[in-house]
C-alpha cells in the first residue's frame, strides 16, 4: 500500500506565503520608520537570515513529513518554490507601494542614488537629470529582476540547505 507521499510544491506554496507575509510586515515596518530607501547592509542580512531559516524550516519539516526521507532535488525545489513565491508577493508589494501608498516611490529612490554619484562628482547635473528621467521611466525593470535574484538565493539556500539535511530513501 503506497503511503501519502508530501509533495514539495505544497510546502513551497505555504512556506512561500509565510515568507512573502513576514517580507510584506518587514517592508511595511521599514517604511513607517522611513528606512524603505536605505541601502543598509543590516537590511539585506536580515532580509537573508529570514529567508535562509523560513527555507531550512521548511526542508526540515519536508523530511519529517516524507519519514525522515528528502533528496538534494527535493530540496532544491522547495528552497526556489518558496523564494519565487515570497518574490511575486514581493513585486506585488513593491508595486502596490510605488504606485498606491507612495507615488513618488521611484522618483526618491533616483534622486538617493543619483545624490551619491553627483557627490562624488560621477555625474554633471544634466546627465543627473536624464538618469532620473530614465530611471523613473524604466522602474518597472526592477520587478522581474526581483524575482530572478530571489529565486537564485532560494536555490542557493536550498542546494545548500539540502547537502546538510538530505537522506536517501533505502534502494530495497
Amino acid at each position: 500500500m503506497e503511503e501519502n507521499q508530501p509533495k514539495p510544491g505544497k510546502f513551497s506554496w505555504t512556506y512561500g506565503l509565510i515568507l512573502g507575509f513576514i517580507g510584506v510586515v518587514f517592508g511595511l515596518m521599514l517604511y513607517s520608520m522611513d528606512a524603505h530607501y536605505s541601502q543598509d547592509p543590516a537590511t539585506t542580512i536580515v532580509s537573508i537570515l529570514l529567508m535562509v531559516g523560513i527555507i531550512a524550516w521548511a526542508i526540515f519539516n519536508f523530511r519529517k513529513a516524507n519519514n525522515g526521507y528528502v533528496t538534494l532535488g527535493e530540496a532544491v525545489k522547495i528552497g526556489a518554490g518558496i523564494s519565487l513565491v515570497a518574490g511575486i508577493i514581493t513585486v506585488l508589494y513593491t508595486i502596490l507601494l510605488a504606485n498606491v501608498i507612495e507615488p513618488d516611490f521611484p522618483a526618491k529612490v533616483m534622486d538617493l542614488r543619483l545624490a551619491e554619484m553627483e557627490a562624488k562628482g560621477q555625474l554633471t547635473s544634466d546627465q543627473i537629470a536624464q538618469q532620473k528621467e530614465m530611471g523613473i521611466k524604466f522602474f518597472w525593470v526592477g520587478y522581474p529582476v526581483i524575482l530572478i535574484i530571489n529565486t537564485l538565493i532560494g536555490l542557493v539556500i536550498g542546494l545548500l540547505t539540502g547537502l546538510i539535511l538530505k537522506k536517501q530513501k533505502p534502494a530495497y
